[in-house]
């Protein structure tokens, strides 16, 4: 290897092997709100190292997630009773919903380009963000009925980024990335009722977001193996419906090692905690909480350059405000190409 002579190669092969290394994500969709909306929070390479002056990197991913995991805090419980947000009469409704399971579907493009050897620029969009949910509307009135008709499709919030590699060495890479989400998605879809429908099932959250990153990797060569530590954290914008996304913080650490020319296998850890939502100033009950997950992966790279990858999340601590349904295990695939 010949990092000191050719950093660009250097910065193609450190990304390549932190592809199913690092994991900080994205923050595409809603983290959690009172119908509850997931996300495999993992990075898949294209949105923490950064990329060889010239080249672009292009990386389609499918991301799959249900929450049907009824908790109480940390305990797990037979029912789900959460608030509904009146957008119309500006109210939050107390025990409106009885929450069974909500399925999360997204189809992201991912983006990034080297405008110089340690500046990056990227971007992702959200081509397909789609949540099937049911729930129990009206609990406890004679109105009180089943539905599955609640649930939303849509393009999702973009988010544009800058990255730039703070220290670049043979064996170590140290990024710093500033990005914005804008409020490109819908957030203003109708219920089955014909009412704004909850802030978790929406598309887009209609705010103006702001991410700040720091992505550590470093390679230890004659073991094959390469360790990271990454974190990032979002402050949310309010709405123009008043409603403001509690601030997230991610902290991810994770191994990677190579078995052989094509294949690469990783183990990491990743953390996630949100406070309550906001709704005209005040916190909205069963919104936030505190995940941690375990996520094994693998990624195979092809002999003209193009790398697949699979994770597979697996929740180790959850703990949700009040009462809510969080997420059981949840699948990322994907395919990245470098040109």
């Amino acid at each position: 290897m010949h990092h000191r002579a050719h950093p660009a190669c250097f910065v193609r092969s450190l990304l390549a092997s932190a592809l199913c290394g690092a994991c900080l994500v994205a923050g595409t969709i809603p983290a959690a709100a009172t119908c509850g909306s997931a996300n495999c929070f993992l990075v898949t390479g294209t949105r923490e190292g950064v990329a060889a002056r010239g080249a672009l990197t292009v990386d389609l991913s499918y991301r799959y997630v249900v929450q049907d995991r009824k908790l109480s805090g940390t305990r797990r419980v037979s029912e789900v009773v959460t608030p509904r947000i009146d957008f119309e009469n500006r109210l939050i409704e107390p025990d409106h919903h009885r929450e069974i399971r909500t399925q999360n579907t997204l189809v992201q493009l991912d983006l990034a380009f080297g405008l110089t050897a340690r500046l990056t620029l990227g971007g992702s969009l959200p081509l397909i963000n789609d949540r099937d949910h049911e729930h129990f509307d009206d609990v406890g009135m004679p109105s009180e009925h089943f539905t599955s008709e609640d649930g939303t499709s849509g393009f999702g919030d973009a988010r544009l980024e800058a990255r730039y590699a703070l220290a670049l060495k043979p064996h170590d890479l140290l990024v710093g990335g500033l990005a914005v989400k804008l409020p490109t998605g819908q957030f203003r879809l109708l219920d089955s009722e014909g009412r704004i429908n909850e802030p978790g099932m929406q598309p887009g959250t209609g705010s103006i977001d702001a991410i700040a990153s720091l992505h550590y990797a470093r390679q230890i060569s004659p073991m094959r193996l390469e360790w990271f530590l990454s974190g990032s954290y979002r402050l949310n914008g309010a709405n123009s419906l008043d409603y403001r996304l509690g601030n997230e913080m991610i902290l991810n650490s994770g191994l990677s090692w190579r078995t052989g020319d094509r294949v690469t296998c990783s183990l990491q850890i990743n953390g996630r905690t949100t406070p309550r939502d906001r709704y005209l100033g005040d916190e909205v009950p069963a919104t936030g909480g505190a995940f941690v997950n375990l996520t094994p992966g693998l990624r195979v790279t092809g002999s003209s350059g193009t790398q697949i990858y699979g994770f597979v999340q697996v929740p180790v601590y959850q703990r949700v405000n009040e009462a809510n349904l969080a997420p059981g295990a949840g699948l990322l695939v994907g395919v990245s190409k470098s040109f």
